[in-house]
């Protein structure tokens, strides 16, 4: 059985970094080129990283189930990237990044993975602005920031609403140079359905080619996991539709402990629910709040156009509960109050589950040019969705899901507890605790691939030079494919009568009801039940269109489905195990007099580590307790 050891550095916390950088093993340029590495996903974690490793001259294979690494669900990303560059002169620093981090997660991270996101960050955008990404410049060409939630300085690197985007070109550029050199060999519309053991170690994976339906084997001396989050569990979310947790949980169930499944973070500034045809959320970026003043009418149940309600009756309710950080509150600490409010009966637009945001100061202050050069592009996405002008009235925003926390539990070198399986980006648990706050998530998987497994990776690779390329008839691939074909017939096989799509939906509105923004124990214990059985129904009543030995997207989708139930089943299981509030795990149950999150130091100071124990059979936990050495636990006040 894997054990929890996080091998981080000896040394002070500002030193750990750099001594482990000047002290790690390395492979030697020749050695690096009989070397293969398998990365899934190419996202910015993905892509960096690949580019990366090829570049040092590893060969390297690249998986995604887009038609283009360009699609990564990355490029969904809008407001902007942190990094402690201090550009704005107001008081920034990396340990200032590190502790808004560590207090942004509620105390539920590890000190020195966090300190060394911080450290690298001021490399990121030196890196980018050399790809070319085209940042937002201020008049006299000096890099512009602007202010994220959750801390009191501008650290935040943007290029309009589209820095997602941008970044993920420059990141494709560098992958796509490594693929004309022949040093990546590029897999795209591949989907990753298992993970081939050899002897204890990561030795490969099976592939779907989701254009012709054959299965592919494929060895890697090591295998890199960046294949984003599991938000849409939750069946509505910010993320694309075709994100899954399919790799990260077929690796789970070959040995790698699943960190802090129930660790999930809302957004507060998301497109409302229209209707219950939609199958996915519209992300308005947090930047917003940057500018805009988030209220509700002081009185209940108005009925009249925000344009008409006097300033005297509006009520500015996140400025007047955190008076020191007012509209950029962290998203945990804002989705709550957003809901708080709603529920109280002061919600805005048809559906009274929205608050709105309005920019009618910061345009009557500056004028609707200066907004659009910030924002264009998300106020004409809003028009376009809404058919409402967000220069002339408020937005209308309400919470929603959007990013995990969670995910595979990885140690100081980015390793999870299989060994030379990784684990990178939104995919492991490590940097954001129980909250990640804006602008952080480009940062971490940039940090990841650029800056931190080329130095990390090298560590196990040194003791694998000896080894061989390990033809892919050994019977450790025979048997992985094995067991996907076995799994795709028996999905084939069903022959229900129910769409994969109803399912899902089925699936979210349980999480969402129970697992989502508020927890407590009689929900969590009845969703455990009730997935359980939809489990059970899913697999004698699902119907899957076409076959299997083609292009055939209701497949993927029901693969894909599959596994979120039973990793639904998990994130109840973390939640109910975990009876405290920290961040966006909020337990009902534990919350203070003015009902924000109350966290239990003493018994609930650990990354919760999930061991899968077999099918039907309870996970085990492993608990990695947290140290600070540096910052000091605190109630987290952002009055």
């Amino acid at each position: 059985m894997a054990q929890l050891d996080s091998k981080i550095p000896e040394g002070e916390l500002a030193d750990k970094w750099t001594k482990y950088r000047s002290t790690v093993k390395l492979v030697n340029p020749a050695n690096k080129r009989h070397l293969e590495v398998i990365v899934v996903g190419s996202g910015l974690a993905g892509a960096s990283a690949a580019a990366s490793l090829a570049e040092l001259g590893y060969k390297v294979k690249v998986f995604c189930f887009q038609d283009s690494p360009r699609r990564a669900h990355s490029i969904a990303a809008q407001g902007g990237i942190n990094a402690a560059k201090n550009y704005a002169n107001d008081g920034d620093s990396t340990f200032r990044l590190f502790y808004d981090t560590i207090k942004g997660g509620d105390f539920r991270a590890r000190e020195a993975n966090v300190y060394r996101l911080a450290e690298v960050s001021a490399n990121i955008i030196d890196q980018c602005v050399a790809q070319g990404v085209p940042f937002a410049r201020e008049y006299g060409g000096l890099l512009d920031t602007r202010s994220f939630g959750g801390v009191q300085v501008s650290r935040t690197f943007y290029a309009r609403g589209q820095t997602g985007q941008q970044l993920l070109l420059g990141a494709y550029s560098a992958l796509s140079r490594q693929i004309g050199k022949k040093q990546v060999t590029m897999y795209s519309r591949h989907e990753m359905l298992e993970l081939v053991m050899i002897d204890g170690k990561a030795r490969g994976i099976i592939a779907r080619d989701l254009i012709t339906g054959k299965l592919e084997r494929h060895f890697g001396h090591a295998v890199v996991l960046a294949s984003g989050g599991y938000g849409n569990v939750f069946y509505l979310s910010t993320n694309a539709m075709g994100c899954n947790v399919t790799a990260n949980w077929k690796a789970h169930k070959k040995g790698a402990f699943f960190g802090n499944p129930c660790f999930t973070q809302i957004h507060p500034t998301c497109i409302p629910i229209s209707g219950d045809h939609q199958s996915k959320l519209t992300l308005m970026s947090e930047s917003l709040r940057n500018d805009g003043r988030v209220w509700v009418p002081k009185k209940k149940d108005d009925t009249r156009k925000a344009v008409d309600i006097p300033e005297d009756e509006r009520d500015y309710f996140l400025e007047r509960r955190y008076p020191a950080f007012g509209n950029l509150v962290p998203r945990d600490v804002a989705s709550r109050a957003i809901k708080e409010r709603c529920d109280a009966g002061y919600g805005v637009g048809a559906s009274k589950q929205a608050a709105y945001l309005d920019f009618a100061d910061v345009i009557k202050r500056t004028s609707e040019e200066v907004v659009s050069a910030k924002y264009g592009n998300l106020f004409e996405m809003y028009e376009k969705i809404t058919g409402e002008n967000p220069y002339k009235e408020p937005m209308r925003i309400y919470p929603a899901i959007h990013y995990t926390m969670g995910g595979l539990w990885v140690d100081y070198n980015l390793m999870t507890t299989v060994q030379g399986l990784y684990a990178l980006g939104e995919c492991n648990f490590s940097d954001h605790g129980a909250n990640r706050l804006g602008a952080s998530a480009l940062m971490q998987g940039l940090a990841d691939g650029y800056f931190v497994l080329p130095y990390t990776i090298g560590e196990y690779l040194s003791s694998e030079i000896a080894t061989k390329a390990i033809p892919t008839d050994h019977p450790a691939f025979a048997e992985a494919e094995k067991s996907v074909r076995e799994n795709i017939e028996k999905l084939m096989s069903v022959g229900g009568k129910q769409s994969v799509e109803h399912l899902h939906k089925r699936l979210g509105k349980i999480m969402w009801n129970n697992c989502g923004m508020a927890r407590n124990e009689k929900g969590l214990t009845e969703a455990k039940a009730e997935i359980r059985s939809l489990r059970e129904e899913f697999w004698k009543d699902v119907r899957i269109l076409g076959k299997a030995d083609e292009f055939n997207p209701d497949l993927e989708k029901a693969g894909r489905v599959a596994d979120f139930m039973e990793l639904g089943e998990l994130m109840i299981d973390d939640a109910l195990n975990r009876k405290e509030s920290c961040g966006g795990h909020f337990r009902e149950e534990s919350q203070t007099e003015e009902g924000e999150a109350k966290r239990d130091d003493a018994n609930f100071a650990y990354v919760a580590a999930w061991e899968y124990k077999g099918k039907d059979a309870p996970s085990q936990l492993h608990k990695e307790e947290l140290k600070f050495d540096t910052v000091h636990l605190a109630q987290r006040s952002y009055k």
